[in-house]
């Protein structure tokens, strides 16, 4: 699937996410799921600054039991996460010939734990996910959330994209 290109942005330019559902459960409580991939994809990708690469992201909706033996595999947690980013190596695209899409990275999401947090939070279940999918992408365009600076940075980005798409700050304090 394609994402919609933004405004400034060319079809040569696109960034493709490739959606597959391992967990049925997904598509039977998202029934849009491709279509909010695609949104998403697409907000992230208009908020990008020059030099944004287009390629072609995997994004794995799964269960808690696969996320959390990719979590375990790939960063020694051996419990269920909401989402994982495993942003491609660089390196590795300079092998491909020029009309090669690069690969940008893969995405993994849990069902269940995402379902509980959408509950536990009062959110709706599209939302959060959105949310989770924007994160993730930027975690694959190479923002991270580790140092105070950088995650400041980076939730501000993500609170912008978000309101882009009708969404409620998710980092908003309750009173």
């Amino acid at each position: 699937m394609q994402t919609s290109p933004s405004e400034n942005v060319s079809d040569a330019e696109v960034l493709e996410a490739e959606v597959v559902v391992e967990a049925l459960g997904w598509t039977q409580r998202l029934p849009g799921l491709e279509g909010l991939v695609s949104t998403a994809c697409a907000a992230v990708q208009a908020e990008q600054p020059d030099g944004f690469a287009p390629g072609v992201v995997v994004i794995l909706f799964s269960d808690d039991a696969a996320i959390q033996r990719l979590n375990a595999d790939f960063r020694d947690q051996d419990k269920p996460t909401n989402v994982l980013s495993f942003p491609s190596d660089p390196g590795d695209r300079a092998y491909l010939p020029p009309a090669e899409t690069l690969p940008l990275g893969d995405v993994a999401l849990a069902l269940e734990t995402c379902v509980m947090e959408a509950e536990r939070d009062g959110k709706a279940l599209n939302d959060h996910v959105s949310h989770l999918v924007v994160h993730a992408m930027l975690h694959i365009f190479g923002y991270d959330h580790v140092e105070d600076g950088e995650a400041t940075h980076m939730e501000d980005l993500e609170r912008r994209i978000l309101a882009r798409l009708g969404i409620a700050d998710p980092y908003r304090e309750e009173a």
